[in-house]
């Protein structure tokens, strides 16, 4: 998956207020957010294994397993393709907001986790492109 170096990828449920709060910071830290709606856009399996892999935890991770809509599902011994097919079909079990920059991820449990990618977009942006962040 390729990202332009001068964008942040922000996933997540913008009617929370760790999602409220994690796109104001994200602003002082880049002028253009490609905002993506976890409840009412999907992403495939494969998509969200790249996710994943740029977070470094396994998808279980991810999903809010307290949900009411999580223990509707049932039996929670998954595969990895089990976990990554329930990101795919119930986005709205993701806890926390996702923010990419670059090629570098973080599950912000907190808004100013989003500050651990300070400095992360500039390992890959052209050197005429620096001054346009």
């Amino acid at each position: 998956m390729q990202f332009h170096p001068n964008e942040l990828f922000l996933i997540y449920d913008p009617q929370s207020n760790v999602g409220r709060q994690t796109k104001a910071m994200a602003l002082d830290l880049c002028s253009h957010i490609n905002e993506v709606d976890v409840v009412h856009e999907k992403f495939s399996p494969t998509y969200w294994k790249e996710v994943v892999g740029l977070l470094g935890v396994h998808p279980r991770e991810l999903i809010d397993t307290s949900s009411p809509e999580f223990r509707k599902e049932g039996d929670n011994n998954y595969t990895m393709d089990g976990w990554l097919n329930v990101l795919a079909h119930h986005g709205e079990l993701v806890k926390y907001p996702i923010v990419i920059f670059g090629q570098s991820a973080v599950h912000c449990k907190t808004p100013t986790d989003i500050n651990k990618l300070k400095g992360k977009g500039d390992e890959k942006t052209l050197p005429h492109l620096k001054n346009y962040r």
